[in-house]
Parts: C-alpha cells; sequence; structure tokens
C-alpha cells in the first residue's frame, strides 16, 4: 500500500493502523511503501510505469486521467455509501473509498476580537459578513488572515463558492461546457473581495506572508478571521496557549437557501488494475474505511471529520462536528478544480490564485473578471 507520510502519518503510524487487520487475517501481509519525498503523486506514475505498481494507493483521489488504472469498486456496498462516494464518481463508477472529509468553506474567528467589535452573533450571510469586517476595522483589528502562495485563493473561494455553487450546483459542468462564464457566475465575489482589499480589511503585506506564518499570527491573536480548512483545528489542538478561536461555515449572499461547503475527501483509498491481490485489497479498504476504530484512528490524527464517528477534540473541534452534523451531503462542493466529474478546465487552480493575487495588489475587479473570462475561452468546451 502506497501512502501518504507526514510528520502526523508516519510509517510507525500507517503500520499499527493495519495491524489489527493482519491479525484478522493471517494470510495478509500489509506492507506500507513510503513514496519519499517525492510524495504519492509524483511516485505513482512513475511506479506504474516501471511495472511496479503497489496494489492499494491511499491520498491521490481518482480522475478521468487515473481511472483507467483503478479497479472498479461500485460492487462494494462500503465504497458506495462511503462519505463523498458519489461526488467521486467518474462515469457513474466508484473508483476509491474515504474515511471522512476535509472541510474547506470555513471561516475561524478570534472570539476576543468579536466581542471588542461588538459582534454578538456570527454571520450567516455574506452581507453580515461585510457588516463584521467594518466592525472589526472599526475595532482596530486587522480584519482576515491570509497570504501569498496557494493562501491567496483560499479565501476568495470561502467567500464565493457558497453562493456560485449554492446557486447553480452545475457551475463546474456548466463552466466546463462554456454554457456560463466567469464574470457572469463568480463576478460580484471578484467585486466583493476587491472591496475587501480597497477598504484595508485584507493587509497589504498579505502577499508576502507565508502560511506558516499567517497561521501563527492567527494561532496568536494578530487578526480577526482566518478562512482555512478543517486541518487547522489540528494546529489549534496542539498550539500553546493560542487565542480563544471559534470557527462557522462560510456563508451564501442573502436568499441563497443552501450555502455549498468547499469539502474534500479525507483520506481516499483505491485498488490498482494491475494488482493480482484485488479480493485482500478490497478487503483491506473495507476495514479501513468502515471498522470504527480504524476511522476514528485516522480522522484524528489529521483532523478529519466524519457524521457518526467521534473523537476527543478540543472546543474548536466540538464546534467544526457541529458544522459536519448540519451540512446535508448535498451541500459539499469540491474546490480548485475540483473532483469526480465535478471538473474545471487543468490549470484552473493556479489561473485563479494568479489572479487573486493581483487582486490583492490592487488590480481591479473587472480587469480579474475580464482575465478569468479569457482563460476560460481558451481553455473550456
Amino acid at each position: 500500500m502506497l501512502v501518504n507520510v507526514t510528520p502526523n502519518l508516519t510509517e510507525e503510524f500507517w503500520n499499527e493502523l493495519v495491524a489489527p487487520f493482519e491479525d484478522a487475517n493471517p494470510g495478509i501481509d500489509v506492507v506500507i511503501q513510503n513514496p519519499g519525498a517525492e510524495g504519492v503523486a509524483a511516485a505513482l506514475p512513475r511506479l506504474l510505469a516501471a511495472g511496479d505498481a503497489p496494489d492499494v494507493v491511499q491520498s491521490l483521489p481518482p480522475t478521468p486521467d487515473l481511472a483507467p488504472e483503478l479497479v472498479d469498486l461500485s460492487a462494494y456496498e462500503w465504497a458506495t455509501n462511503g462519505p463523498l462516494a458519489e461526488q467521486y464518481t467518474i462515469g457513474g463508477q466508484y473508483y476509491m473509498a474515504g474515511i471522512g472529509v476535509q472541510l474547506q468553506g470555513l471561516m475561524f474567528y478570534n472570539k476576543t476580537a468579536f466581542d471588542e467589535a461588538g459582534i454578538t452573533e456570527l454571520p450567516t450571510t455574506v452581507e453580515q459578513l461585510d457588516d463584521a469586517l467594518a466592525a472589526l476595522s472599526a475595532a482596530g483589528w486587522t480584519p482576515i488572515q491570509t497570504g501569498g502562495d496557494w493562501m491567496s485563493s483560499h479565501a476568495l473561494q470561502a467567500l464565493a463558492l457558497p453562493t456560485v455553487v449554492g446557486e447553480d450546483p452545475d457551475w463546474f459542468a456548466n463552466m466546463s461546457s462554456g454554457e456560463a462564464t466567469f464574470s457572469e457566475t463568480y463576478g460580484s465575489s471578484i467585486e466583493r473581495y476587491a472591496d475587501w482589499v480597497a477598504a484595508g480589511y485584507i493587509p497589504t503585506e498579505a502577499l508576502g506572508i507565508q502560511y506558516p506564518d499567517a497561521e501563527q499570527s492567527f494561532l496568536a491573536g494578530e487578526s480577526a478571521i482566518y478562512p482555512m480548512g478543517s486541518w487547522f483545528a489540528g494546529t489549534e489542538a496542539a498550539a500553546e496557549n493560542p487565542a480563544e478561536i471559534g470557527v462557522f461555515a462560510a456563508p451564501a449572499i442573502d436568499g441563497v437557501s443552501d450555502a455549498a461547503m468547499g469539502a474534500n475527501i479525507a483520506s481516499p483509498y483505491s485498488i490498482l488494475t494491475s494488482s493480482d491481490r484485488v479480493d485482500e485489497a478490497a478487503l483491506l479498504l473495507e476495514f479501513l474505511t468502515t471498522d470504527e476504530t480504524a476511522v476514528v484512528d485516522q480522522l484524528a490524527v489529521d483532523g478529519n471529520f466524519r457524521d457518526g464517528y467521534a473523537y476527543e477534540t478540543t472546543a474548536l473541534g466540538d464546534e467544526l462536528f457541529q458544522i459536519v452534523s448540519d451540512t446535508p451531503a448535498t451541500s459539499y462542493t469540491p474546490t480548485g478544480e475540483g473532483y469526480g466529474e465535478r471538473r474545471l478546465p487543468s490549470g484552473y487552480s493556479e489561473e485563479l490564485n494568479t489572479q487573486t493575487q493581483a487582486l490583492m495588489g490592487g488590480t481591479a475587479g473587472a480587469d480579474v473578471n475580464s482575465a478569468m473570462d479569457d482563460w476560460f475561452a481558451a481553455n473550456a468546451g
């Protein structure tokens, strides 16, 4: 099994995770394969080309290009009924099974900042969020914590996608086919983000701030709102004396009845068609994605969530569990280029990030919308 190895997901963790499965299946030895510094995404194509592919790959969501290399898991109930299973299908077929979700459309907030700004209720619409940002700025707080690199467009997507996909659940398909335009669907969010920049809600030095520094600044109580994914809860839990932090779902504009929630699958598992151990691999995937102890151990180690699977967390983690519980599965939407059949043309994430950084540098929203329309005209359809 080729797996993602990180400071949290160590080889020791993986071996301990599969040990109960090996004990219950003495004829199966699960060998953990570390991809090293190149990572799973780079290692798998190399191993496939060399004819040395693993039986199971973890952490790599299926794509149309990768699907021919993966076993169709549609016959397995544990795969078809798993988290985000239908959203990740390609051609109606299920090529992966995951353990839970990573929420993306979240606004972490400094509770002291909100108190000092006189904000007594969390924003449930973008209009209320605008009011909160104005109050935070007037109270002397840096309203939004973001930064350069990939972080730039993360904050923009937290603003836009709840409305964009909430209004048009088929937005990814319509954009890819050319039936919709960026400026018509996403344009008002671009203009609002430009207004936030102009109002100083996003500091002018944000482009020069790296991810670790942005994270530590927010943890230290130096800013008010931090648009970030659910994994931040794990960082907060490990921090010494962090600011008092809460979280709310990124809202849509007033009138959108079903705000979309950005989410990705946590720890997807797939079986390679080149494997001569498909039955044994399927038994392993069933264990990893349905055994309560195995699932909870995986969720807890990387700050992921699944409705009905609880583990001990901080107060912030409890708030995230409530958001998961309150979010219908139909409200989850991809971020970036998307997944399954809800995908945008390759290169979209990089282009959106580039254009978001232009916004942060003072480029007019109309110019960014025009540039994104031109990009889709050249890459979609």
